[in-house]
């Protein structure tokens, strides 16, 4: 069982002062942070959680799902079941078309893994009933194994051969090598495409110390707590360039670098695990250093780079080889900010001069693209809630302002544990809300369940008319929430 020890910052060469100044950029920046781990030499020195989120709490990781395909398939490598030099159509016979393009006959598994299929785009929609087979049906433009081209469908068709070939889902093979005896959480779990495989391009749903552990995986050449569970020759070749991925011939933090088996090549010969939304595992091997986080940056206009740009200007580069002199005082304010973080706010005010000419007042809406009619704000205290008709039906938004509310965002029609297939309950969200112009409120809503996004909310107000304007930042749903409206009071008086 792999405990996580823990040290100070200073023990491992890590000024406290360092973390709480990359605590401080990424709060300036508003980055809606849930979790952030950092271990060096195996051991942890800076651990945090933003309320709500808890340690224990299993969060979706996105593309990092595909670092745990790599995995799984390095395994079956390891153990003679399947070579990467396997041409892919092997392992799924009857999905291949009798008239099936040469350039889908001739790819390797090597080329999934190296994300060099002769794809320029997925091959399924999100309602497609078999995502494999759309893999060897869909018309290719280009040789495999030649360029680079980020193909979840890829990912996609290595999660179906780990499955068919371990005649299991890919969390409990990886458990049953051995990840679960040290520790990887029993019950996290995986979304699965609509033909019942697990969606391992992007739906692993654990917890930020799960990914730690792949990550310490991959660090340690494939031992972890002295066993080991992939072969070093497999963990090395996964996390160096296997491809060229600079196709726009430019460099930043992430992109540019090369690309491995589902691994970025990254900045500082790093290697990443990452995810969208801000879900990162980043090793440092000359440094023995590991960060993960997790995140929801959907709808930012700068996606990563000011994470990778504040950890490298703030830590990774003030590091010392050497243990530093002890710092209680700066070690325990650390620890107590750790310890006591919370999701950033919307930026504005709690409280506007004029908001008492808004509230639980009823506007009616002229006819929209949201399909929304009328809509109330009522306030409590710090509480508000946002009332409001779409589509023939009354929901409601529950609040805080300048602090979250917890609820559930008002609509069950969106997937579950299933693509395609309605949940049949409500996404847990968090809201909350500030007045970014004295006439100006605006809502910000996070929705943290087995999908993540967010939704913005602004609600502008002049004399009796409203303006109403929505933008999602989510995969697959919210799309009834984006665009403009304007209407008026439904009594002026």
């Amino acid at each position: 069982m792999v405990h996580f020890p823990a040290a100070t910052p200073e023990q491992v060469g890590v000024s406290s002062l360092w973390i709480e100044k990359f605590l401080d950029r990424l709060e300036q920046r508003g980055i809606m942070m849930h979790s952030v781990m950092m271990l060096r030499h195996g051991l942890v020195f800076a651990e945090g959680y933003y309320a709500p989120f808890r340690q224990q709490d299993k969060h979706r990781m996105y593309s990092i799902s595909k670092s745990f395909v790599a995995t799984a398939i390095g395994m079956l490598v390891d153990e003679g079941r399947l070579q990467l030099s396997d041409k892919v159509v092997s392992f799924f016979p009857d999905k291949v078309p009798a008239d099936a393009h040469p350039y889908i006959l001739d790819m390797t598994v090597r080329d999934l893994l190296r994300m060099a299929t002769p794809y320029s785009r997925v091959t399924y929609e999100g309602d497609t009933e078999d995502w494999t087979k759309t893999f060897f049906t869909s018309k290719p433009d280009h040789p495999p194994g030649t360029v680079f081209n980020y193909d979840t469908s890829g990912s996609h068709v290595l999660t179906a051969i780990v499955e068919t070939v371990a005649g299991m889902p890919l969390l409990d093979y990886l458990r049953d090598k051995g990840l679960g005896a040290l520790g990887f959480s029993s019950d996290a779990w995986c979304v699965k495409a609509p033909e019942g495989t697990s969606w391992g391009g992007s739906g692993v749903i654990c917890t930020t110390r799960d990914v730690a552990l792949l990550g310490l995986l991959y660090r340690n050449g494939g031992i972890l707590d002295g066993k080991r569970l992939l072969s070093e020759s497999y963990a090395r070749e996964a996390t160096r360039r296997q491809i060229d991925n600079s196709l726009n011939g430019t460099r930043d933090y992430l992109s540019g670098h090369g690309y491995g088996y589902q691994i970025w090549m990254t900045h500082d010969d790093s290697y990443t695990f990452c995810g969208m939304g801000g879900q990162l595992m980043i090793c440092i091997p000359r440094l023995d250093m590991l960060f993960v986080c997790t995140a929801d940056l959907q709808g930012a206009s700068s996606d990563y780079q000011p994470m990778f740009a504040a950890l490298w200007d703030e830590i990774i580069r003030n590091m010392d080889a050497e243990p530093l002199p002890a710092n209680p005082r700066a070690a325990a304010a650390l620890a107590q900010r750790l310890n006591t973080l919370r999701l950033a706010l919307p930026s504005g005010e709690p409280d506007s001069p004029f908001e008492r000419s808004y509230l639980d007042k009823e506007y009616i809406l002229h006819p929209n693209c949201m399909g929304i009619t009328r809509l109330r704000i009522t306030r409590q205290g710090d509480r508000g809630e946002l009332f409001f008709t779409k589509d023939g039906e009354d929901k409601r938004i529950p609040f805080g302002f300048r602090q979250y509310a917890e609820g559930n965002f008002p609509e069950d029609g969106y997937w579950g544990d299933t693509i395609s297939v309605p949940a049949g309950r409500p996404y847990r969200c968090f809201a909350a809300a500030g007045w970014t112009e004295p006439r100006k409120l605006v809502i910000r809503v996070n929705i943290a369940d087995d999908y993540f996004g967010n939704l913005t909310i602004t609600l502008a107000f002049k004399g009796s008319q409203i303006a109403l304007h929505m933008i999602k930042a989510a995969e697959w749903f919210l799309d009834g929430y984006q665009g403009y409206a304007g209407g008026e009071l439904a009594d002026p008086r």
